[in-house]
C-alpha cells in the first residue's frame, strides 16, 4: 500500500486495511438506482477521505457494483488499496430476460443467481469477478453467506480459497456472514485470515462478543464489521426505520432511541458512537459502511472522527443499555482520518496491550454535513431477499 500507513492488518497475511472502509453494495443500485456518476464520486469522496480499503460482491447488483467499484479504482495506483470481494454464487445469463430481479438490487434481471461453493464454481467465481472489475487482482476474497451450503463450503469451497491463496492468486481469505456461529467455526476449524461479520456487533447486538471476537483474538485473525446501524435503525431510530431488514420491534426502538438519548447528553452523534463502537474488540481491524453518495462517505467520515468520551460508555451500562463486560474504545489515543489532502486513514498502534481502541480522530475538512442521507428502507418485497445481503 504505497504511500499509506496501513491500519491494521488482516490476521497474519499481511494485507493491510484502514479503520474505515468503503462497502460498496449500493454500486449495485441496493434498494434504489444510483447513477454511474454518484457511484463515482461516492469512491472518489471515499478515496479523498483516506478509506484504502473497498469490498464488493457478485451478488450486488448482478456484477454492477464490481463493475462500477473497478471503473472508480482503475486508473490508480494499485498498491495503494485493497480490494474484497466475494463467491459462492455464481451469475448465469437469462435468455431473454425481462423486468427488474426481485433480490432488493433496482437492475434489470439479465442473470441469475446460482448457489455454487464447488471448487471449481470458487475458482470461476473469482475469474469472473476479476473480468467484472477490470483490475489486475482482487486482494481477499470472502465465500458468502454459505448459511445453508455448510457441507459443500468446508469441505469444497474452503479448500479452493486456501489453493487460490497458495498460487498467489489472492492474498487473504475469509467469509462473510449475518450470522457469528459458522463464522467461528471458519476460525476454529480453518485457516482463514479473516471474517466479515454484518449487524452482530453493535450497539444493539453484541453477539458477536460471546465467540467470535474472543476466538479471533485467541487465534490471531481479524474480524471485519459491517451493518453497525443494523441496517438503519441506528442511524436514525425512528417509527418505521428498519432493523435487519424489517421494520424495528418496538422494544428495540425504544433501545434504540435510549442510546440516542445518552449519546446526545454527551454532545455525541448516534451514528458517531455506533461506528467507534466495534473498536473497543481488538480483533476488529476495519468497519465498512455502505454508501450510496459522496455525503454519505464524507459523513462516515466525519463520524469515526468525532471524539467519544468515556462517559458515554459510562453511562450506557449505568443505564443498562451496555454490558459491564463489553469492552469499549479508550479515548486519548489519537487516529487520523483525513480530508482531501489523501493521507491515510488509521487507528491507535496495536502495540498496546490494552483491547480497546480510540474514539479520538481528527478529520479534515471540517465542512461536512451533520445528518447522514440515509439510504432508503427496503420495499417490502425486497427485505426477505436481503436477509443476507448486507454481508459487507
Amino acid at each position: 500500500m504505497s504511500g499509506q500507513r496501513p491500519v491494521a492488518t488482516l490476521g497474519r497475511s499481511g494485507v493491510p486495511v484502514t479503520a474505515l472502509s468503503f462497502g460498496a453494495a449500493a454500486l449495485g443500485n441496493l434498494f434504489a438506482a444510483v447513477t454511474d456518476e454518484a457511484a463515482a464520486a461516492s469512491v472518489d469522496a471515499a478515496w479523498d477521505a483516506g478509506m484504502r480499503y473497498f469490498d464488493t460482491a457478485p451478488h450486488y447488483g448482478l456484477g454492477l457494483s464490481e463493475r462500477r467499484l473497478g471503473a472508480a479504482l482503475r486508473g490508480r495506483d494499485r498498491d495503494a488499496y485493497t480490494l474484497s470481494t466475494k463467491a459462492g454464487r455464481l451469475l448465469e445469463p437469462i435468455r431473454d430476460g425481462r423486468g427488474m430481479q426481485d433480490e432488493g438490487f433496482a437492475v434489470p434481471a439479465t442473470h441469475r443467481r446460482v448457489w455454487d461453493f464447488s471448487a471449481d464454481g470458487i475458482r470461476r467465481s473469482v475469474e469472473d469477478s476479476l473480468e467484472r472489475l477490470g483490475l489486475d487482482r482482487i486482494d481477499v476474497v470472502y465465500l458468502h453467506d454459505p448459511d445453508d451450503h455448510a457441507e459443500q463450503a468446508f469441505r469444497e469451497g474452503y479448500p479452493a480459497l486456501e489453493r487460490l491463496r497458495a498460487e498467489g492468486m489472492v492474498r487473504a481469505i475469509g467469509a462473510g456472514m449475518n450470522q457469528t456461529g459458522m463464522l467461528t467455526r471458519f476460525l476454529r476449524d480453518t485457516d482463514v485470515d479473516a471474517v466479515l461479520c454484518a449487524g452482530r456487533y453493535t450497539l444493539l447486538d453484541q453477539d458477536a462478543a460471546r465467540e467470535l471476537l474472543p476466538e479471533a483474538a485467541a487465534r490471531g485473525k481479524s474480524v471485519v464489521v459491517g451493518g453497525v446501524f443494523n441496517s438503519g435503525l441506528l442511524a436514525d431510530p425512528r417509527p418505521g426505520a428498519t432493523y435487519d431488514y424489517a421494520a424495528a420491534p418496538l422494544d428495540v426502538l425504544d433501545r434504540a432511541l435510549r442510546i440516542k438519548a445518552v449519546a446526545g447528553r454527551h454532545g455525541v452523534p448516534l451514528r458517531a458512537a455506533a461506528l467507534s463502537f466495534p473498536f473497543g474488540q481488538s480483533a476488529v481491524a476495519s468497519v465498512l459502511v455502505g454508501a450510496r453518495s459522496a455525503a454519505e462517505v464524507t459523513d462516515a467520515a466525519a463520524m469515526l472522527a468525532t471524539p467519544v468520551p468515556a462517559a458515554l460508555w459510562e453511562e450506557l451500562r449505568a443505564e443498562g443499555l451496555l454490558a459491564a463486560d463489553v469492552p469499549v474504545p479508550v479515548t486519548g489515543v489519537r487516529v487520523q482520518v483525513v480530508g482531501v489532502t489523501g493521507s491515510p486513514t488509521g487507528v491507535p498502534d496495536r502495540s498496546s496491550d490494552v483491547r480497546e481502541r480510540s474514539a479520538h480522530v481528527r478529520v479534515r475538512p471540517s465542512n461536512v454535513p451533520d445528518r447522514l442521507a440515509h439510504v432508503p428502507d427496503p420495499p417490502e418485497a425486497g427485505r426477505q431477499g436481503m436477509r443476507r445481503s448486507d454481508s459487507a
